[in-house]
């Protein structure tokens, strides 16, 4: 590889690793070539960028950008390095582990990531990394957790409503037959005094 070659792959991970906030470092030795296709593959399906490089060149690619911010992942510069980049922080993770089920075998190893400026060292951070909640993920939680309060207050009044709805009053008919009553009672006295009307009888010669 010429100097202007080096120079090129610098340039095109230094791009990489400024457009993405995650990227993960991992050691794909002793795959076959079959097998590093279809690792490219699940990558691709998964929009997950795969770039392979020597690692004085992604170390030189680093430094250039920030020594102090990359400064954990360096260590893990050495062997064979393939390095996944996607704007879902947990993809690679769940792609390395998937892959590695599906194969049986222990490679990809992941020897670190970066994870929105947060370093994971080693292979035993892998299932930890399959868990990490994404944006989406926990905007997702909190608008649930904000409309949850709201659920609540809108079914207290809806029951509150109903409960009401139970117990309202019904018109009662019965003062209509207490009121009429009373006529009832004033008629009688009519026919009773109709009865000192009567002209008195003659009386006999």
């Amino acid at each position: 590889m010429t100097k202007q070659e080096k120079n090129d792959v610098i340039e095109v991970l230094k791009g990489k690793f400024s457009q993405y906030n995650n990227f993960y470092v991992t050691n794909t030795e002793s795959l076959t070539v079959a097998q590093i296709t279809k690792l490219r593959n699940h990558c691709f399906d998964k929009q997950v960028e795969m770039k392979v490089a020597k690692n004085t060149l992604i170390k030189k690619a680093l430094e250039s950008l920030g020594t102090e911010k990359y400064a954990g992942v360096f260590d893990s510069l050495h062997n064979v390095t393939a390095l996944l980049f996607s704007e879902n922080p947990k993809e690679p993770a769940l792609i390395l582990s998937g892959f590695r089920k599906e194969s049986k075998g222990e490679k990809p190893e992941l020897k670190a990531a970066f994870i929105n400026g947060d370093v994971f060292v080693g292979d035993n951070q892998l299932k930890a990394l399959t868990m990490i909640k994404t944006k989406n993920e926990l905007i997702g939680e909190v608008i649930g957790l904000l409309q949850s309060p709201i659920q609540r207050v809108l079914g207290a009044l809806l029951n509150k409503d109903a409960k009401a709805e139970e117990v309202a009053p019904v018109e009662d008919a019965s003062p209509a037959v207490e009121v009429a009553a009373p006529v009832a009672e004033l008629e009688t006295p009519a026919a009773e005094t109709a009865a000192p009307e009567e002209a008195p009888a003659a009386p006999a010669v």
